[in-house]
This record gives structure tokens, C-alpha cells and sequence, in this order.
């Protein structure tokens, strides 16, 4: 049997908690192609453009593509997820000179980025430029066709990590990152910082057709550093698939599991300085002047003993360090 609420008592009760709600709380917002700016981002009132949804969703909510269509560029400062179902192309295109999206968050902001297609159409320079912030998600994303300007090295990246103070974690996922002017993804924390403790995670990962494929450069700042790059590609890039370096003040290790570099017009994986790195079951392949450049000093790059290292010119340049494999 069920007792029958009062028609009073529920208006009343739901006039209390509107009461109670912030008047403009939005969690969750959406943008399509019909929509306009002037509206107020529902599900049945949509945005036009992603800056705008951004604008006004609450810190940690939720930006909801809701057909396939080009919302523009993006800048982000707060917590905040931007997202699209599948079968939906939500495409964001910069202005020329410009990034698709740049985030300058709060120390303790989290920025999450899945389902996204970031197209430089060859005018734009950063797919992704993360500049501040605490948390950095990318997964189920293309990003490619950005323009290097023939001289920044920040210009012409697909994912560009460049804070140099306070903690990063970094996770990028089932991503294709391609065809861009310089490096797929770039993590190049700037000079004049304090220490930058990073964690990444690289997996399912496509780094193709960019001047590099992936670089972790810390030789700038006073950073501790841990990579894992895992059943990913880095193939057919114009100079190096990986490339690892570290200057006196930084401790950079990184870990290649289960990944394949192979067809780079210059080297497979490159390492120096006193980076730490260990590599197993990858293959590394038909790269054009080296598979392995391993300048690390001591000798701290470690390899399992289960890779496909052939077919390079050289595969190695000097020995891995086999010290610690255990049978």
C-alpha cells in the first residue's frame, strides 16, 4: 500500500530546497551546434561555444557536447571536465597564432578532457598548453596539425606542460596525437621555478608524423619526475619517437613498457644525463640513425632483456645496464 503525499507538502518541500540551491549552480552544462550563448547552457537550452559553457558551469562540473560540431577555442581556469559522448566529433579550433585550449588554473584545480578532436588546421600552435594547475586528464582525443613559428619551441605542440611549481599528474589515454610542427607531447617545465613534483601516465598512446614524439625535459627547473609510457607509439616522427633529459637539479625516471618506436627519421628512444629509465617487452625498430642513444651517466638505463631492439643504424650506441634483471 502506498500513502499518497499531499500535493501542499511536496510543493512546499520542493520550494525549500530551491530555496536552499544557489540561484545560478550549474554542475553540469551543455553546447551544441544549434545553440546560442545568450542561452542558459541546459540540456534543452544548449550553448554554442565551449568558452562560454566553461564561463558559467560551477568549479569541478561538467561541459556535455551534445552533437558533433566546431565550440571554439577554449581558456580554463578552474576544475572542470569537458567531454563528449561517443559517436559525437566535438571539434575545437584555434584562432590563428593561438591554442586550442590553454589551461591557467589554481593550484589545486583538476582538468579532465575526453572525446575531443583539437585541430590546428596548420595556424595554430598548441593543441593543449598547460600552464597552472594541479591535475591534467586527456583520453579519447585527436589532437594534431599544429604550427611550429620556426623558432618557440612552446609553438607547434600537441599537449605542452610547461608550470614550473607546484604538483602535476598527468594522464593521457587512448589519445592520438599527430602531424604536428614540433612535439606531440612535450613536457618542458620553464626556468625560475621551485621543485615540480610530476606523475604521468602515457598509455594506449599514438605519437606519429610531429618533429618528436613524445619529450620529458626537465633540465630547466628543480623537478622529480616519474613517466609511465605503456602500449603506445611513437612512430614516424621527423627526429626521435622518445627522447628523456634531465639537467643536475631534476631526478626524471621513466618507464617503457609494452611500446613501440620504429620508422623515425633519427632515433628510436634517446636518453642523458642522469635520467633513470627502464625498458621492457617494447619493440624498437627501423629508426633511420639509432634505435637506442642511452648518454645517461652513470649507465641508468635498464633494460629487461625482452625488447626487439634490430634493424636500426645502430640498434644501441651504448650497452644497456642488464644489472638488475632477475631470472
Amino acid at each position: 500500500m502506498r500513502t499518497a503525499i499531499p500535493l501542499t507538502v511536496l510543493a512546499t518541500a520542493l520550494a525549500c530546497s530551491l530555496a536552499t540551491a544557489p540561484a545560478n549552480a550549474r554542475a553540469r552544462v551543455f553546447v551544441a551546434s544549434y545553440g546560442n550563448d545568450e542561452n542558459p547552457c541546459t540540456f534543452g537550452s544548449p550553448c554554442k561555444t565551449f568558452q562560454q559553457a566553461v564561463n558559467v558551469v560551477d568549479a569541478g562540473g561538467e561541459v556535455t557536447a551534445i552533437d558533433s560540431a566546431g565550440f571554439g577555442p577554449i581558456s580554463i581556469s578552474k576544475s572542470v571536465t569537458i567531454t563528449s559522448p561517443d559517436g559525437i566529433e566535438a571539434g575545437v579550433v584555434p584562432t590563428a597564432g593561438g591554442n586550442a585550449i590553454t589551461i591557467a588554473a589554481g593550484a589545486n584545480d583538476t582538468v579532465v578532457l575526453r572525446g575531443l578532436t583539437l585541430n590546428g588546421s596548420g595556424i595554430g600552435f598548441n593543441g593543449i598548453a598547460f600552464n597552472s594547475g594541479s591535475g591534467l586528464t586527456v583520453s579519447n582525443c585527436v589532437v594534431r596539425n599544429f604550427a611550429y613559428d620556426g623558432s618557440t619551441p612552446t609553438t607547434g605542440n600537441g599537449i605542452l606542460l610547461t608550470q614550473n611549481s607546484g604538483s602535476i599528474i598527468l594522464v593521457v589515454t587512448n589519445t592520438t596525437v599527430s602531424d604536428n610542427g614540433n612535439i606531440g607531447l612535450y613536457y618542458l617545465p620553464q626556468s625560475g621555478g621551485s621543485i615540480v613534483p610530476t606523475r604521468a601516465t602515457i598509455d594506449h598512446v599514438v605519437v606519429a608524423n610531429n618533429q618528436y614524439g613524445i619529450v620529458i625535459d626537465a633540465s630547466h627547473v628543480f623537478a622529480n619526475v616519474t613517466v609511465a609510457i605503456s602500449s603506445s607509439v611513437a612512430n614516424n616522427n621527423r627526429n626521435t619517437g622518445i627522447a628523456i633529459g634531465t639537467g643536475s637539479q631534476s631526478s626524471v625516471r621513466v618507464s617503457i613498457d609494452s611500446t613501440k618506436t620504429s620508422n623515425n627519421s633519427l632515433y628510436g628512444i634517446t636518453a642523458g644525463g642522469t635520467a633513470e629509465v627502464v625498458l621492457g617487452r617494447s619493440v624498437i625498430t627501423n629508426n633511420s640513425f639509432g634505435g637506442i642513444v642511452n648518454d645517461t651517466s652513470p649507465n641508468t638505463f635498464y633494460s629487461y632483456g625482452n625488447n626487439e631492439i634490430n634493424l636500426n643504424n645502430p640498434d644501441i650506441n651504448n650497452p644497456l645496464n642488464t644489472a638488475f634483471i632477475l631470472r
